[in-house]
């Protein structure tokens, strides 16, 4: 059984998480939810858009640059077979 190399960094499978529950978040909230730097936020967040897991849509409103972060299709599909890994790994050592 391989283990997403990705995915299996703690600061990634936290982002990789919050997103699965939400769908999407603006780097702000990501960012308070992880406790990461932003610099470290940024640099996880590009290994995850690179990977295909997140797209990184960046804007503004109210005359302020917003960025906001996309669970992909394809990053679901990626956590929800992580997930499983995880928990037949866990029964087997039960």
């Amino acid at each position: 059984m391989a283990i997403n190399r990705v995915i299996r960094n703690p600061a990634r499978l936290t982002i990789m998480a919050l997103l699965y529950v939400v769908g999407s978040a603006d780097y702000a909230f990501l960012q308070e939810q992880t406790g990461l730097t932003s610099g470290n936020l940024s640099a996880h967040l590009r290994k995850l858009q690179k990977a295909g897991y997140v797209t990184v849509e960046k804007g503004f409103s109210a005359s302020r640059a917003t960025t906001a972060v996309h669970l992909t299709e394809h990053g679901r599909r990626a956590y929800e077979a992580y997930r499983e890994s995880m928990l037949c790994l866990f029964n087997t050592y039960e």
